[in-house]
This record gives C-alpha cells, sequence and structure tokens, in this order.
C-alpha cells in the first residue's frame, strides 16, 4: 500500500500562503510544488522537515506466473 501524499494550504488574511506536504521524501515535495508556487509567486521563505532528508523508496517486483 503506498504512504498517503497530502498538499496543506493555508492563506492567512494578509494573503500570505503556507504550502505543508506531507508523504514525500527528498526533493520529490520540491517538483510537487513548483508549478504552484510558480503561480502564487515569490517564495518568502522555506522551512525543512525530516522527510525532506529522507531518500524515497523505489520498490521494484517481478512475478513468474509460469509456475516454474
Amino acid at each position: 500500500m503506498a504512504n498517503k501524499q497530502e498538499l496543506h494550504i493555508e492563506i492567512d488574511d494578509d494573503g500570505n500562503v503556507t504550502i505543508k506536504v506531507e508523504g514525500l521524501k527528498g526533493d520529490m515535495c520540491l517538483l510537487e510544488t513548483r508549478k504552484l508556487e510558480e503561480a502564487l509567486g515569490m517564495v518568502a521563505g522555506r522551512e525543512n522537515t525530516m522527510e525532506m532528508y529522507e531518500q524515497p523508496i523505489e520498490v521494484e517486483t517481478e512475478i513468474d506466473q509460469t509456475g516454474g
């Protein structure tokens, strides 16, 4: 089962936008939010979570269905 991936977007009374990414490892969060950040304008700051420093896990599975 894949990990749940979420974007939490908050807009305060002054129009400042905060995006919190959960469930993505490494720089995948930056790739996922890039177009949204570009559309919103200048990024004023960024706080990296522990997930940013974790490596994404890739799993490859082969199944032999020939019975042999």
